[in-house]
């Protein structure tokens, strides 16, 4: 796809359980720098009942307060947890609040362990929920401005709409799937969402990481009203070395080794492939990257951040990913 045009990054945002301000500031803080380092885009992932932002849309709604230009996405909202019409609301509300900057992304599927949570999330319709792509459907009928409600007028004193407010506009073009497989990447293209793949893809043809997310791209576009323009990011862990003390170093290094057993060979009775997280200098980085498969496919990228780094190194991957990992790529910061 030539140069990389959209640089972004993706933050899962842990905090301390008996002091959790302290990680979501942190978070915040993140997406400050980035925005001041020209990223394009930051990314918050969801982590519900654990010590990760669980209310991703209420993080960005205070992102947009703090930060004036770069995009925000959720990766991902897994909608298992939501309902689609009250979801609609608040990412038109903030993505009234951010001037058009929201980049909702969304997955389906039951909630991870839903046996234990169901009793609590949904007491009395666990067993008629529908959390097929049929769910996604309805969000994007809502967002895009279908109707909401039989009524829309004036009772009393009140006045309705029959669909969700506010409206945004644009907001209906800038919602993602997260896709892990030859079946989600058509239906989002079907569908005529963006496309989200990561660094975790279903092994269903091969299990060759790079040929798997190379086809679920290839299969989305091919299924996208705007075919080859159609919009994918793809998100791997990458962890530039460039200015990172030896300690920093030693550190990335043994955090990837430890993961990388589980990328030999597909996991689980789902038969999930993982990339292997790519650390190195940005000139050894962008050289692994310009001959991978899936990313010759996309010309714009949302790196993961690893999970459990401190907050110096976090400033110090990303610092190097927007002065030396990303100009090697072809990529400009923003303005």
């Amino acid at each position: 796809m030539g140069a990389l045009r959209r640089l972004g990054f993706l933050t899962i945002g842990l905090f301390d359980g008996a002091a959790p301000r302290a990680g979501h500031e942190t978070t915040l803080e993140i997406i400050e720098l980035g925005e001041r380092l020209g990223f394009d885009s930051a990314w918050v992932r969801h982590r519900h009942l654990q010590y990760g932002i669980s209310s991703p849309v209420a993080v960005l709604a205070a992102a947009s307060q703090r930060t004036s230009r770069i995009h925000l996405g959720t990766a991902v909202i897994p909608l298992g947890w939501e309902n689609p019409l009250r979801l609609a609301e608040d990412l038109a509300t903030v993505d009234v609040l951010s001037g058009g900057r929201l980049n909702p992304g969304v997955s389906v599927g039951p909630p991870i362990n839903f046996d234990d949570v169901k009793a609590a999330l949904y007491p009395d319709t666990a067993d008629a929920e529908d959390f097929s792509y049929t769910r996604v459907r309805r969000l994007l009928d809502l967002v895009r401005g279908e109707r909401a409600s039989e009524f829309g007028g004036t009772q009393g004193f009140e006045v309705y709409s029959d669909r969700v407010q506010p409206h945004s506009p644009g907001l209906g073009s800038r919602l993602w799937y997260g896709g892990g497989s030859l079946s989600s990447a058509r239906w989002a293209g079907e569908n005529g969402m963006n496309f989200l793949t990561s660094s975790v893809v279903k092994a269903e043809r091969s299990e060759d990481f790079e040929e798997i997310q190379q086809s679920h791209i290839r299969e989305f576009r091919a299924h996208h009203p705007d075919g080859d323009k159609a919009r994918v990011s793809q998100g791997l862990v990458v962890i530039p070395t460039d200015s990172a003390t030896a300690e920093q170093r030693a550190k990335y290094l043994a955090y990837a080794e430890s993961r990388t057993p589980r990328t030999t060979t597909p996991q689980g009775p789902a038969r999930m492939m993982f990339a292997r997280d790519i650390v190195g200098t940005s000139a050894q980085i962008a050289e692994r990257l310009q001959a991978h498969a899936g990313f010759r496919e996309v010309s714009e990228v949302a790196f993961a951040l690893p999970f459990s780094f401190d907050h110096a190194d976090y400033v110090q991957i990303l610092t190097d990913i927007a002065t030396h990992l990303g100009p090697a790529l072809g990529w400009h910061p923003a303005a």
